[in-house]
């Protein structure tokens, strides 16, 4: 199981405001199969097997440009963990119980 943190940025869109472009980005997860996503005030965390993220990143990458922006800035921080099972709540429940 895979865990990627993903921004998107879109470019010369001729507003400050990004608002609309993350609701249609957050539409496009919802159509992606085999991928679990929570939207963050700074990013998506997007998890499932690492074929179906990259292909997650992929459509999210596209959309903007669908939309009308004349560039995309894409940052993708990847969790490839393989010894053992691992997801976002895992993670955090590990540092809770540290606390």
């Amino acid at each position: 199981m895979a865990i990627a943190e993903v921004t998107i940025i879109p470019v010369g869109t001729g507003s400050t405001s990004l608002s609309a472009y993350v609701a249609e980005m957050q539409h496009v997860l919802e159509r992606q199969e085999g991928v679990e996503f929570q939207l963050t005030s700074m990013s998506t965390i997007i998890e499932g097997p690492l074929e179906k993220v990259f292909a997650a990143i992929a459509a999210l990458h596209e959309a903007p440009f669908q939309a009308g922006a004349g560039r995309v800035s894409t940052s993708i921080k990847i969790d490839d963990r393989r010894d053992k099972p691992s997801s976002s709540e895992q993670k955090l429940r590990s540092v809770r119980e540290k606390l």
